[in-house]
């Protein structure tokens, strides 16, 4: 059951095929996919991708916009990297077939979100990530030297522990993962190893993510010996529709920068003139969720209101036809009538800690996408800005390989996957309700405001539960609900001692124990 290849990327989205393609010009690329090679983060963006294209923008006010979004925490050196890496980007799509949206002029059609003091979200309507997906993946599939696996459930990573001559190295040779279909574990060994698995989203009871986002490459790397920096750094999205039938369809931050409103539900009331009157409904995402959060608590409302109806039909349905369509089909015509909306977790702005090479601290492990921290985002990521990370270090972590390859060892015999001491488990409802107990307490106690009591609360049941589901996981053959809960788990350890470690309020970390900011901004960095 091991399988060698040159180059392992763990992850199928914008991040980790942009890596094999790039990859695949010299060598032999293994990409795997937990479920669908679609399943990812990447297919469900709807906004689009920042990048300055525009006469009247400039690379400095990109920078100093995503600077100012992350509250001073960014790395002013990584985000001038990747900002200005970013029309490149946008050419390889172009080139790749992307059908971005363009003006009668036939040049690039740029709309504006919140955050941004001018307009540079490029996008395929209201679904770029779907139509970026199917390129990629479409280049991806026809090229000889890229073999693509869905339906793979990676456990962990495979490290100098699991040589068959234990030689005490701390580097990494590939990941053992789960054939969903067969119920056998594989052992996929390579030189080097890129992670692209995305973020960690549905640690929370409300969120955007799919339903794979349980942050696997964040938990990992962190058990094979990689730092991770700022988990307390979870996006909430403003605006996820409000609706018991479909519990995460996010409302893009597009329709807010084509003047959508934020209303009270029962007054009118256009609410954010009292938070941010300047910036309005384009006042960065925390700034917009942490008002909804409040409306929808101080008046003990269920939802607030999201209207556009004040534009014309045709250019509502002309820039949102996604969600016009999913909308009707609710019974809500957002050309006549307002969008029932509330915040949810929305994007992983933390994760495992990496340089502009796209390096970890694992020998043999890259990493790219939402499971990293790379110092581009901060204590809040700009809208439109993820995926544009993610073609860059992507690129970046390719290029790096590529120049680095002849100094790269030999992959040694490493051992297979020991299911000798497991049996089947009759017992999989204690898998769902510790899923359920977790993502329930997460949002509750360590969402969009926080206090240390809270977070103590949060840190006690996560290690009650640790016990238990390391009893399950010790016994009982892996399956994916198991693998996801065992890394959820550790992700939801992560964000709460990341968010107990800072004392300030800044970004998307806002407790009311420690309201102001600390005089100097510093990463939240965890050392396994």
């Amino acid at each position: 059951m091991t399988q060698q290849h040159d180059v392992l990327v763990i992850g199928s989205g914008a991040a980790g095929l942009t890596a094999a393609l790039s990859l695949a010009t010299k060598h032999k690329v293994l990409v795997l996919a937990k479920g669908k090679l679609t399943s990812g983060s990447t297919a469900w963006a709807q906004g689009g991708i920042a990048a300055v294209l525009d006469a009247g923008d400039t690379f400095e006010d990109h920078i100093r916009d995503t600077m100012v979004a992350g509250a001073g925490l960014n790395d002013l050196e990584t985000v001038e990297f990747v900002i200005e890496r970013a029309p490149a980007a946008i050419d390889r799509l172009c080139e790749l077939g992307v059908p971005f949206n363009r003006d009668e002029g036939e040049g690039l059609h740029l709309t504006r979100e919140g955050g941004h003091s001018h307009r540079r979200i490029v996008h395929v309507h209201d679904a770029t990530g779907w139509a970026v997906q199917a390129a990629l993946l479409k280049a991806a599939e026809e090229n000889p030297n890229i073999t693509l696996l869905p339906h793979r459930s990676c456990i962990d990573l495979i490290t100098g522990r699991h040589e068959a001559k234990y030689s005490g190295s701390g580097r990494v040779w590939g990941a053992y993962a789960l054939d969903e279909e067969t119920g056998k574990v594989e052992a996929h060994v390579a030189r080097a190893t890129v992670m692209a698995a995305g973020g960690a989203g549905r640690c929370y009871l409300f969120s955007t993510a799919p339903r794979g986002a349980t942050g696997d490459g964040i938990a990992m790397a962190w058990r094979a010996g990689a730092r991770v920096s700022n988990m307390e750094m979870m996006q909430f999205h403003p605006t996820c529709l409000y609706n018991l039938e479909v519990k995460n369809f996010l409302i893009t931050e597009a329709v807010r920068g084509e003047g959508g409103h934020l209303l009270h539900p029962e007054t009118g009331h256009r609410f954010m003139v009292d938070y941010d009157p300047e910036r309005m409904e384009l006042a960065p995402r925390d700034v917009v969720a942490r008002a909804i959060d409040d409306q929808i608590k101080r008046f003990g409302l269920d939802y607030v209101h999201l209207d556009i109806s004040h534009q014309k039909p045709d250019f509502v349905t002309g820039h949102f036809p996604t969600i016009h369509e999913k909308l009707m089909g609710l019974g809500i015509d957002m050309t006549k009538q307002p969008i029932p909306v509330v915040p949810a977790q929305h994007y992983t702005c933390g994760g495992i800690v990496i340089g502009l090479d796209a390096r970890s601290d694992l020998p043999g492990l890259w990493a790219a996408g939402e499971c990293t921290e790379s110092g581009l985002h901060g204590a809040n990521r700009l809208a439109s800005n993820s995926l544009l990370e993610c073609f860059v270090f992507g690129e970046a972590a390719a290029q790096d390989i590529l120049a680095a390859w002849d100094s790269l060892p030999e992959v040694p015999s490493v051992r297979e996957w020991d299911e000798s001491r497991v049996t089947d488990s009759d017992e999989e409802v204690v898998i769902k309700q510790n899923w359920t107990e977790i993502r329930r307490f997460m949002w509750n106690y360590v969402g969009i405001v926080r206090t240390t009591k809270r977070l103590e609360r949060a840190a006690h049941r996560i290690k009650l539960l640790g016990s238990e589901i390391d009893d399950y996981y010790g016994h009982f053959r892996v399956t994916t609900d198991l693998i996801e809960l065992r890394n959820l788990h550790q992700c939801a350890e992560l964000i709460v001692g990341s968010a107990l470690k800072r004392h300030e309020s800044r970004g998307l970390h806002y407790t009311l124990d420690y309201p102001g900011l600390a005089e100097e901004p510093a990463d939240t960095v965890l050392v396994p």
